[in-house]
Parts: structure tokens; sequence; C-alpha cells
């Protein structure tokens, strides 16, 4: 053995110390991670009502009535998903998950779309108004969007109703079955219209983040604008639009209630073309004369059961042929 192994060999391992940068990073994270452990892994403990037949116990607390006073039914709580009518049944799964594929696609293709054209705008104020234009309608609930998509299309006061007649058109009554086949288009309009300025965001963010250097050098080799952004910007978008792909395939078992409920007012007329899981349940928990909230811990465990293993399939899929470019 050489000296300069046995100096190796003999030297005494040095004990990482806990640095003033750890301390500061860790004390920027504590906020984050207590807010998780309260809101995230406390809450847990509730998914116990899904195999329970919860009871209040009048004067005791949520737990003493979840552990003492109620009675372990199985799987009880999940069959009320698969009660109602087979049609009633497809029709919430085949719109859960249809409309969320639909949303996947075009909340991907749009909002890369937009992000590229407008950071090929020459005038920076420009580019910063249309941001914020098609930013906007993110921050508006979906209470105030009923509401003006029901001043457009009311039967006698709205203003698409009184257009066609301006043009010697009968009217269409939207809430009700006259304007069933309208709302599919309507409701996927609708939610391209409020989250594709969120999604536009995280890649313009990944757009300003790439290297100048990389497009100066294309154009001198003569590539126009199209070539810049098939060989250099949708490249190196590639791993945030797979990540953002992924995220939204594990909540395809979710949907926005606020968009299938409110700006539908909840029509009778109209229930197959917006009846999705999370709308089957509030009806069903609405129209209730007992309260069961046995049924809505049951379909919220079972729709992040099937979001897991949906975001797991979809990340194994892609890590099979981009590793890099996989969630985890």
């Amino acid at each position: 053995m050489s000296q300069t192994d046995k100096t190796t060999v003999l030297q005494p391992k040095k004990k990482s110390k806990l640095t003033l940068d750890d301390i500061q990073l860790f004390l920027l994270s504590l906020p984050t991670t207590i807010w998780f452990i309260m809101f995230c892994y406390v809450p847990m403990f509730g998914i116990l009502i899904a195999f329970k037949k919860y009871k209040v116990a009048p004067g005791k607390g949520f737990l003493w009535s979840l552990v003492y006073n109620s009675k372990w039914c199985g799987l009880d709580n999940f069959k009320f998903l698969f009660s109602s009518n087979m049609k009633t049944t497809i029709a919430m799964f085949r719109n859960t998950i249809g409309y969320n594929i639909i949303f996947i696609v075009l909340g991907i293709v749009i909002p890369v779309a937009l992000a590229i054209i407008i950071s090929h705008l020459y005038s920076k104020k420009l580019a910063k108004v249309c941001q914020t234009m098609i930013f906007l309608p993110h921050f508006l609930s979906w209470v105030i969007v009923g509401y003006f998509v029901y001043a457009f299309l009311a039967t006698k006061e709205g203003l698409v109703n009184n257009i066609l007649i301006g043009m010697g058109l009968d009217p269409v009554k939207w809430y009700q079955k006259d304007g069933l086949p309208y709302w599919p288009y309507i409701l996927v309009f609708l939610n391209v219209w409020k989250n594709v300025g969120y999604n536009m965001i995280v890649y313009m963010a990944s757009i300003n983040g790439i290297d100048g250097s990389l497009y100066e050098a294309a154009v001198i080799d003569g590539a126009s604008k199209h070539q810049q952004t098939k060989y250099i910007t949708i490249p190196l978008l590639k791993p945030v639009i797979i990540i953002m792909f992924i995220m939204a395939v594990g909540r395809i078992f979710n949907s926005d209630f606020g968009l299938f409920y409110r700006t539908t007012r909840n029509s009778a007329a109209l229930y197959d073309a917006f009846v999705t899981l999370d709308v089957y349940v509030y009806n069903s928990l609405f129209n209730s004369t007992i309260p069961t909230y046995g049924y809505a811990s049951a379909a919220g465990f079972m729709q992040s059961v099937f979001g897991c293993i949906t975001l797991v399939t979809a990340n194994a899929i892609v890590s099979k042929f981009d590793k890099e470019s996989a969630f985890f």
C-alpha cells in the first residue's frame, strides 16, 4: 500500500455540520411543511368515514362520533355510486373521463401555441397586455362566470337569442332540451377560456428560461421562426409539457364542480350533458333526507385511488420512452 493510500485510510472522516444556509432553508420550508401536515396528512384520518356509517353524536366531537358512535359498513358507501340506473352511471363516468381527456389535449396544445406566439411579439408592451388579458379569466369564480353565461343564453333577455331574433331566426331555449346538443361545446369552450391563461404562464416562464444564444446561433444559420420553434423551443419545452400532462392525467377522475354545476344551473333537461362524478355526489347528498357523509367520502377516496393509479401508469409509460422527462 502506498503512502498516499495509508494517509487516506488513517484520515478520519469529517462530520457534516449544520450550516447557516441549512437553517435558513429549513425555516423557509417550515410553514409549507406545517401547512401540508395540517391540511393534507392529518385529514387523511377522515378516510375512515368512507368505510363507516357515520353518525353524529350530540354533544360529542368528530373523532368520538367517528370512532365510537359509527359502525363499520364495509363497501356499502361505494355501492351508491352504482346504485342508480345504468344510463346515469354510464353518463357520469363518460362525462367525467371524456371531458377531462378533451381538457388535457386542449390544455396543452392551446397554451403552448399561445405562449410561443406571444414570445415572438416584438412589442413587449403588447405581449404583456395580451398575457394579462388571457390570464385574467383565471381569477374569476364560476359563480360570476355562470351569471355571465346566463346573461348571454337566457331564453328571453339573453344576448344570443336577441341576435338570433334580429337575424330572423328562432330563439334557442339553451337551458332546456333544445340546448342539449350545444352544451358539450359550451363547457369545453368555458374551461379553455378560463384555464388557458394559467397554463400559458407556465410555458412562457419556461420559454423565457431558454438560453438566447441558441436563437442567435439559429438566426446566423438562417433558421426561420418556424424552424426555431420546431428545433429549439418545442424540444426544450418537452419536459415541462410532459410534467403538466402527467399531473393532468392524475386528475382525470375529478371534475370542476363549478363549471358543470353553476354554468348549467343544474338544469334537469341538460343532465346527460353535464353530470359528472362530483355533480352526481352533490345532487345525491342534497336530495337525501338523511345526511350521508360516507357517500361523499367514498367518492373522494375512489377518485384519489383511481387518480393515483392513472398518474403512476402515465409516469411509467413516459419513463419507458424518456426517463429524464418522467415525473418520478
